[in-house]
């Protein structure tokens, strides 16, 4: 898409349509404004436009992405809810992806403004410290910090074995609520 050129509104829209549902991996705003030849701020107008007509894009911490690719991917489902330090966050976020789930979000239930929900979306160690590294760099606070570390993550999977894997692995490392707790 590199034009010398603006693209203009609809042609760039259906552009960046092009871009995200033909990626295998999220794409950042900044590459897409490069790509249009037009700022990250009016990226972020067209995305919001995209979502306003049902477009099924999610912004990741690794870019934006394009959703429908990742659910044909993953058969099931499942919330689990997790305790930890903020410190611990990487370690959990290894065990998941390490018995094969993709960990597609976090989410708290704060006391004022209810439900808080952020996109995670990773699949492998490489995502993760990618994750952590934006974190780290951008001196933001995980959303646990809000609720002293209770969380919930929703994560994908082929199947129940490796969720159940995932919880397990959860549990021996002693982040996993249970009903028990």
């Amino acid at each position: 898409m590199k034009k010398e050129t603006k693209l203009l509104g609809e042609e760039r829209r259906k552009e960046i349509m092009h871009i995200l549902k033909n990626s295998l991996s999220p794409v950042k705003g900044g590459e897409l404004a490069k790509m249009a030849n037009v700022s990250r701020q009016v990226i972020v107008g067209d995305i919001t436009l995209l979502k306003a007509m049902n477009e099924p894009i999610i912004a990741t911490s690794q870019g934006y992405l394009y959703l429908q690719q990742q659910e044909e991917t993953y058969q099931v489902e499942r919330t689990i809810a997790c305790f930890h330090s903020p410190g611990d966050t990487e370690k959990e976020l290894q065990l998941l992806v390490d018995t094969g789930v993709l960990v597609k979000d976090v989410s708290i239930e704060h006391p004022v403004y209810g439900d808080l929900v952020a996109s995670i979306m990773v699949s492998n160690r490489r995502e993760v410290k990618q994750f952590i590294e934006r974190i780290t760099h951008s001196n933001a606070a995980y959303l646990s910090q809000l609720t002293d570390g209770i969380h919930l993550h929703t994560i994908a999977a082929n199947s129940d074995k490796i969720l159940d894997e995932a919880e397990e692995a959860l549990r021996d490392a002693g982040f996993l609520i249970t009903e028990n707790d």
